[in-house]
């Protein structure tokens, strides 16, 4: 297994990481995802320590809390063999004071998180979604105490946009508080909108990406091809519309290629996507989810080889995106170029 320095940080983390949000299975999106119990999760963990995936990522808002309980479970005895990541800021309730990023809010969830997860730390803590409604100033304070206070190592965000993002890490460098040194974000080869402008502000301020659905929210396993009904027993029929958007043809188009790459290297469809992704500028880990042991085996077969250069161009053409703007300009035009050439 690679490890990689994530962002700004001496924190090193596995170049694959492992999604938890199978785990318990409650409510009508986490279901559909998986129900892994404790003893199932405790046999996964075991398989992800032996091959050197020691970082586990999950959230409050994973079956209401439950994902993280089952995740204390499976990790108990050897809480300092792993790395754990958790997120907040979503709804966890109805209530006024059951979302956001407000003082009161964070030290709540964090206490409540670092219970159900059965320990006294939170290597990562990730604010889940920006929250417009409190001080930038408040929210940052405030992680900054709870690093202080030992009860986080380091922070980051996750899916905020670009001036989001930039703003935090403004004001931290303002007032000395802590930086946040990862943002998890949605990337891979059927949605590279990462590209345009949070990678650019990752690599100039240098905060790693931990990568969330790097298959496309289950689209790029192989098993939905041009022509084909969606498998029976696909997620995707309870799933699709909670994730990211996907052009069909476009997405037929990529598998085709990375189907004739299988064919080359003997590597599956999905490790040929992960493995693509580890290739790019400022992504420090990609998680991974499994329902079970053979689908976490085939996944963390992504590792120990590369594509060749040929293999990532075919697969960069296929998947190339128009930009929106005013980034499209930079792709399209010297002049532009120039002043500004993409890191990819």
């Amino acid at each position: 297994m690679e490890y990689r320095n994530l962002g700004a940080s001496g924190l090193r983390v596995p170049v694959l990481s492992f999604g938890a949000g199978t785990f318990a299975g409650r409510g009508p999106l986490f279901s559909a995802w998986g129900s892994t119990d404790a003893m199932e999760a405790r046999r996964l963990v075991d398989i992800c320590l032996e091959a050197g995936v020691n970082l586990f990522d999950t959230a409050d808002v994973y079956s209401a809390g439950a994902s993280e309980e089952v995740l204390g479970q499976a990790i108990r005895g050897r809480r300092d063999a792993v790395l754990i990541s958790t997120k907040t800021a979503l709804p966890m309730g109805d209530g006024p004071a059951d979302w956001g990023s407000s003082r009161s809010r964070l030290i709540k969830s964090v206490d409540a998180a670092l219970q159900r997860l059965g320990t006294d730390y939170i290597d990562l803590l990730q604010l889940h979604a920006f929250d417009a409604s409190t001080p930038i100033e408040e929210t940052l304070s405030t992680l900054d105490g709870l690093v202080k206070a030992g009860k986080i190592r380091y922070i980051g965000a996750s899916n905020f946009a670009g001036w989001e993002l930039m703003k935090s890490l403004a004001i931290s460098d303002k007032h000395g508080y802590a930086r946040h040194v990862a943002h998890q974000v949605y990337y891979s080869l059927a949605g590279r909108d990462y590209e345009w402008e949070l990678m650019p502000l990752g690599h100039d301020q240098n905060v790693g990406a931990l990568v969330w659905s790097p298959l496309a929210w289950g689209r790029l396993t192989g098993k939905i091809r041009r022509g084909q009904p969606l498998p029976e027993k696909s997620r995707l029929h309870e799933t699709a519309s909670f994730g990211p958007p996907v052009d069909d043809e476009k997405l037929f188009d990529i598998v085709d290629v990375l189907e004739e790459i299988a064919g080359e290297t003997g590597k599956s469809v999905p490790q040929i996507a992960l493995n693509w992704l580890l290739s790019r500028p400022t992504v420090a880990s990609v998680i991974i989810g499994a329902r079970n042991e053979e689908q976490l085996r085939q996944n963390l077969g992504a590792v120990g080889w590369t594509l060749s250069k040929e293999q990532i161009e075919r697969l960069d053409k296929v998947s190339e995106m128009t930009a929106p703007y005013p980034y499209f300009p930079y792709r399209r035009q010297e002049g532009f170029a120039r002043l500004n050439p993409p890191l990819v």
